[in-house]
């Protein structure tokens, strides 16, 4: 009897010992190799001359390091996920490298209060880094299943600010916008015009421009004044190329 008695006492407590463990270790999951991937992109943002003298906001880089890069890739593997390198997602298309999200986002200059387009939505990986930066991001993707499991894992992961639709990303998203600020995640021989006319003035959009499976240059678009901009090379780079509707 009193055996039974210590078990109906015990067993809550072990569980609840149990439950904190696996929560601690959830919490820990690839966190060295998140912070292994945050000081390399702080290296190469201090010496690549596309980025600030004395590199990389910490904004970006506190955006970077918290957000679980890993739970956006398909095989969820903390050593391929958290490389400076691309990582295939299926369907032909990629997660850029985290240097060069970290620096778009950089070139982007978003601000607490800003609406922020993407294109290319992709695993959801930069929508999840620009959502911690601004106020909202609307997010476009040609892919039904790609746009289908970055709806699922943004709102899995509570980025609530996130909207994800799925259509061609040349014409924008005008319902969703004015923006101020618009982030193109594929190569395209021009910026697309509807996309220069949903930027709000004192706006930036990034992008890559150039043929396809050649080197592109990564481009900033800044609006100055309506039907007026600035345009800047920043740094060469190679994309997948930018998917038209057929339709």
């Amino acid at each position: 009897m009193a055996e039974r008695m210590i078990m109906r006492i015990l067993l809550p407590i072990v569980l609840s010992m149990v439950a904190l463990a696996r929560e601690a270790t959830a919490q820990e999951e690839c966190a060295a190799e998140r912070a292994a991937m945050v000081e390399t992109i702080r290296a190469y943002a201090r010496s690549d001359s596309a980025v600030r003298p004395q590199g990389l906001s910490e904004r970006v880089l506190e955006a970077m390091g918290r957000t679980k890069r890993h739970l956006f890739t398909p095989e969820r593997t903390c050593s391929i996920a958290y490389a400076d390198r691309p990582v295939s997602i299926g369907h032909g298309q990629t997660i850029s490298q985290p240097f060069i999200v970290a620096l778009m986002t950089e070139l982007a200059e978003v601000a607490p209060d800003h609406v922020v387009l993407e294109i290319g939505t992709g695993s959801g990986y930069q929508a999840a880094i620009l959502a911690q930066l601004a106020r909202k991001v609307c997010t476009i993707e040609i892919i039904p299943a790609l746009a289908e499991t970055a709806t699922k894992t943004l709102k899995d992961l509570a980025y609530d600010n996130v909207s994800v639709k799925l259509g061609d990303g040349f014409v924008g998203w005008p319902e969703c916008g004015p923006f101020d600020a618009i982030v193109v995640t594929a190569a395209l021989g021009q910026v697309p015009p509807p996309l220069i006319e949903q930027l709000k003035v004192g706006g930036r959009l990034v992008m890559p421009v150039g043929a396809a499976y050649t080197t592109q240059q990564l481009t900033v678009v800044e609006k100055t004044a309506a039907g007026k901009t600035t345009t800047r090379a920043v740094a060469l780079v190679r994309f997948v190329p930018f998917t038209r509707s057929k339709n």
